[in-house]
């Protein structure tokens, strides 16, 4: 059931980096001339929601208890569509849907930049987890009784004999002086000759 949550939160997952993250990359678009990108609408824009995205995808990298798939998936789409970028430009080009929007137009613009693989690198990472891959185990809380529940048969200690009451007794380390002279002498005596 979780694989399956995971692989409905990689839909949305490539969803927003197709339209959100397309979208705000081609708006990010650097004025000419410009010194200070405060003033500009379209780049704060951008860049908060470059930033939204970011933090949906590094959330799917990096929560444990999310279904690697979440971000494996959409990393190997990533991955994959650079890799036929490489081999076959116009295929990949075409392919690519709604061209003619802008979520077309950017996604055109990170896959030519690289940024396209360089998230699919990252998003991967999961996918070669071992423990992602496993549902965790929960503790066993111990009752106010002493028992674990689950545990049938487990019961306290209703003796009153602690863990050392068959130890024999043992003496005290021999007290240091401290105004004693300076010569250091180990705690168990000088060694005795054979």
């Amino acid at each position: 059931m979780r694989h399956l949550v995971g692989v409905i939160l990689a839909a949305g997952v490539a969803a927003a980096i197709f339209f959100a993250a397309s979208w705000a990359w081609l708006k990010m678009g650097q004025p000419l001339g410009a010194t200070s990108l405060v003033h500009h609408r379209d780049i704060v824009e951008g860049l908060a929601v470059l930033a939204g995205v970011g933090l949906v995808a590094g959330l799917a990298i990096a929560v444990p208890w999310v279904s690697p798939l979440a971000a494996g998936l959409p990393g190997l789409a990533m991955l994959g569509w650079t890799a036929l970028y490489v081999f076959s430009t116009q295929r990949a080009l075409h392919y690519i849907p709604l061209r003619t929007r802008p979520y077309g137009e950017g996604f055109t613009l990170l896959l030519e930049s690289g940024l396209l693989a360089l998230a699919g690198a990252a998003m991967v990472i999961p996918l070669f987890v071992p423990s992602r891959w496993r549902r965790r185990r929960r503790l066993a809380v111990m009752s106010p009784q002493g028992n674990f529940p689950g545990l049938q048969g487990t019961q306290p200690l209703t003796d009153n004999r602690g863990l050392a009451s068959d130890w024999i007794d043992t003496r005290p380390q021999q007290r240091i002086d401290p105004d004693a002279p300076t010569r250091s002498q180990p705690p168990w005596g000088p060694a005795e000759m054979g």
